[in-house]
């Protein structure tokens, strides 16, 4: 059956515009162009000032964008906007099998997520037994600040940004043990940053630790993190890193190298 060419394209009177616009607008961030003034987004884009300055407005008041006054750069909210795309299509199926094996090396639950908004959304995971009161799955969302996974998708991301989003962010207490001080969330953003994981004691439930790390794509940056929890009670933080960290990475290397592997093949299905 041939595709419905009508239906995949719509009339000209149905295309809104203003949308057309506004993708435009974000699509001309980059790498290479991270931060922009309202001029030289008007001249990346095409489109007027006027327009520019509307779409950039907008933005930062969804909070999908910050500005100093002068400079414009997107903030980690609009990750959130690729999570279906991601979960169906690509992730979910690339990061599985490599948490599988995970969980069946260590017998813990393992997990990945990206970062949407304020939240990290999990799309995929492996259960092995129940140390958490909350019951997660694929769609679970939880508060970044607080999480091993939301650090280490924020890590990719300068202090300016961080405290901007943690300013921003809802921080309460979930524990005793729960940062909520701004500068001190950065700090430890910052140490994820050096470090390459993130160890989070019993922040966000009592007798829950977990460890998680990125996973790296060379051009794209970090796509998503992978994360172990174990209970706090068995044994220290420390006994804890020692006995999961090496093995997550080598989880996050290899599924780097599906990711890599995919994009490969499916390059050269297309050529």
């Amino acid at each position: 059956m041939k595709p419905d060419v009508t239906a995949q394209t719509p009339p000209r009177e149905e295309i809104v515009q203003s949308l057309v616009t506004g993708l435009k607008v974000l699509e001309s961030f980059s790498d290479a162009r991270p931060r922009m003034t309202l001029s030289e987004v008007a001249r990346q884009t095409g489109i007027s000032r006027a327009s520019a300055r509307r779409m950039l407005r907008t933005l930062v008041a969804q909070g999908y964008a910050h500005t100093d006054g002068r400079d414009f750069e997107l903030t980690p909210k609009v990750l959130g906007l690729g999570y279906g795309f991601w979960s169906r299509y690509g992730l979910k199926e690339l990061l599985q099998p490599s948490l599988r094996d995970l969980a069946a090396q260590l017998g813990e639950s393992c997990s990945a997520a990206v970062l949407a908004g304020e939240d990290i959304v999990y799309i995929a995971r492996v259960h092995t037994r129940r140390i958490m009161q909350i019951d997660l799955g694929v769609g679970t969302t939880l508060p970044a600040y607080a999480t091993s996974m939301g650090r280490v998708l924020l890590s990719q991301h300068s202090d300016e940004e961080l405290r901007a989003f943690f300013t921003s962010a809802e921080r309460p207490a979930l524990t005793a043990n729960t940062i909520t001080d701004v500068d001190a969330l950065i700090e430890t953003v910052r140490a994820t940053r050096e470090n390459g994981y993130a160890l989070v004691d019993q922040e966000l439930e009592a007798g829950l630790r977990s460890i998680a790390v990125p996973v790296i794509h060379p051009r794209r940056g970090i796509l998503a993190a992978m994360n172990i929890s174990v209970s706090a009670g068995l044994e220290s933080a420390e006994q804890s890193s020692e006995r999961v960290l090496e093995p997550l990475q080598q989880a996050a290397i290899q599924a780097q190298e599906v990711i890599l592997a995919w994009e490969k093949g499916t390059s050269g299905s297309a050529a």
